[in-house]
């Protein structure tokens, strides 16, 4: 068995970067792009393990990728970790919102977390989801 993949998808260089290191330090094989468009195409072509996804970029931002990834066969199971700026509490009344006026209601992410993120706690989540997968 290799080394389990995670995709992280920001459009902070600094944080491509740090959360990248974490991850090829704890013994991952982290791959990072920076949009959503992106990240769906390299999602598509390496099925990570489990995707690290921020909320808020230009363009094909992180809620958007993540609504494509829950209605795609072959990507929805695959864990979410939300990353952002935003407070947990607004993102999931956002979530809510934009659930009213969908057929198909988005799921809750596997797991949530603000900016900057803790290291440790990142890597204990990541061990958890993937675990459960």
């Amino acid at each position: 068995m290799g080394k389990k993949k995670i995709l992280i998808v920001d459009d902070e260089m600094d944080m491509r970067i740090f959360i990248s290191t974490i991850f090829e330090t704890s013994g991952y094989n982290a791959v990072a792009t920076r949009d959503g468009k992106d990240g769906i195409r390299k999602a598509r072509d390496i099925l990570p393990d489990l995707i690290i996804l921020d909320v808020m970029m230009p363009g094909e931002g992180g809620v958007q990728m993540y609504r494509q990834l829950k209605t795609d066969k072959t990507l929805r199971n695959i864990p979410v970790i939300m990353l952002s700026a935003v407070a947990k509490k607004t993102f999931i009344h956002y979530l809510k919102m934009l659930n009213i006026q969908l057929d198909n209601s988005i799921p809750y992410p596997d797991a949530y977390m603000e900016k900057p993120p803790e290291a440790e706690k990142l890597l204990e989540i990541t061990g958890k989801l993937i675990l459960q997968k």
